[in-house]
């Protein structure tokens, strides 16, 4: 756990964080359990191009997860299908320290939007707890082609109404 939640900070996500949040996605394990990644996460160009329009699009609110001055992982809302969701991704390095945990419930104080949606692939414990510490429900499965593992998974479906 981190001793000193106060410098767990988030911010505006800014174009010069991409290089560091695209460094994190090139993390095979983190990868992994994050599952469903772009075909091909090593693409700078197409992650650079894809994030940085992102971060000019009024509906979605992309944040740097901040742990004093260095940046640990993102955090972001964004519409899929009619439905509000959330994403977010931890440098492996900080993982099992309580910060998704933290910076995700910074981020509900910051996001009010209701009802928030979350999908996690089936085998992602660490994921699944963080939501459900947050206030998330299990609220169904689906089925999706997880580009990380070249198959098709279970991912579950969480909600957070209030």
């Amino acid at each position: 756990m981190i001793t000193n939640t106060s410098d767990l900070k988030l911010r505006r996500t800014a174009i010069a964080d991409l290089d560091t949040l695209f460094q994190f996605q090139l993390d095979k394990e983190a990868g992994f359990l994050a599952a469903f990644m772009p075909k091909d996460p090593t693409d700078k160009t197409a992650y650079l191009t894809k994030y940085t329009k992102l971060l000019s699009d009024p509906t979605v609110n992309n944040q740097t997860i901040m742990l004093g001055n260095t940046i640990v992982g993102s955090i972001a809302k964004f519409v899929m299908e009619g439905d509000t969701e959330i994403t977010y991704w931890l440098d492996r390095k900080f993982w099992g320290q309580g910060i998704a945990t933290l910076a995700l419930k910074k981020f509900l104080d910051l996001e009010t939007t209701r009802p928030l949606f979350g999908r996690v692939a089936f085998d992602n414990f660490g994921s699944q707890k963080v939501l459900e510490k947050c206030g998330f429900v299990k609220i169904g499965s689906d089925k999706g082609f997880a580009n990380a593992r070249q198959t098709e998974i279970e991912e579950f479906i969480y909600k957070l109404d209030h």
